[in-house]
């Protein structure tokens, strides 16, 4: 037997349909005004048990982290580090095969020229820019380093497109220190968990130097930049998949988990 839908059905179903959409809605609501409260200090600070707790559950479940930049040496690596400002990982290794297949040293990439490279990063976010210190960086790499990227701040950071983050990745990837480049992702996971709140990076820098636990201090940078790039999301943090939810003090997780459940 056909039973009929009547209007009264119909419209219970439309008035249900849209609460339950405005309870998914309700957490992404929530969550800006819970983000903008962290950098403020609002938010509980965590222990120093909690911190240790929190990396032991990164090193567990990733015991050897490590960029996702493709690289073969520092110099590929610094390449690859100045391509990534305001752009993906994965857009940065598409584009640096064909670029590395022509130019691997600063010697090369002299020579290859401005035009050329300019050409092989275009699918790059500001690559016209990218590849004029491309160039600049090499020639002072051959004229004041030898070709060689230098293990020295001060040094990299005089580098053309070379900033302290830039840096810090080269010191951390390249030459095994145990520096924090904070990164959108970082910055992200810092404030809005409350493990390292801060309005600045360098803030946020300054502060996980402090509490990350020293054997944990050589890769903390990855697994944070893994956890803000694939569970602690900008416009949708996965708490419900986050092995630290128990610890994090930011506000906005029990909405996260209400519109996963």
């Amino acid at each position: 037997m056909v039973r009929k839908t009547t209007s009264k059905t119909i419209k219970r179903r439309i008035q249900a349909a849209r609460k339950g959409k405005a309870a998914r809605l309700k957490p992404a609501k929530k969550q800006a005004p819970a983000d903008a409260r962290a950098p403020h200090g609002a938010l509980p600070q965590w222990t120093k048990a909690e911190i240790e707790e929190a990396f032991r559950r990164f090193a567990a479940a990733n015991p050897n982290p490590n960029t996702e930049l493709e690289h073969a040496d520092p110099f590929t690596l610094l390449v690859s580090v100045v391509l990534s400002a305001q752009a993906t990982d994965a857009g940065v290794n598409r584009a640096t095969p064909a670029l590395f297949a022509l130019a691997d040293t600063p010697e090369k990439m002299v020579k290859l020229g401005e035009a050329k490279v300019r050409n092989l990063i275009k699918t790059i976010g500001l690559y016209r820019t990218k590849a004029k210190n491309l160039i600049a960086l090499s020639r002072q790499l051959v004229e004041q380093h030898g070709g060689k990227v230098p293990h020295d701040r001060v040094a990299l950071e005089a580098l053309p497109g070379v900033g302290r983050k830039t840096a810090n990745v080269v010191l951390n990837v390249a030459f095994g220190e145990a520096t924090i480049a904070v990164d959108t992702h970082i910055f992200r996971v810092g404030n809005r968990t409350g493990l390292a709140v801060g309005k600045t990076p360098f803030d946020v820098e300054t502060k996980l130097m402090e509490v990350v636990p020293g054997k944990y201090l050589l890769h903390a940078h990855h697994w944070l930049i893994l956890h803000g790039r694939y569970t602690c999301l900008a416009r949708r943090p996965l708490c419900e998949k986050c092995i630290i939810a128990d610890l994090c003090k930011w506000p906005g997780k029990a909405t996260a988990h209400v519109a996963a459940g």
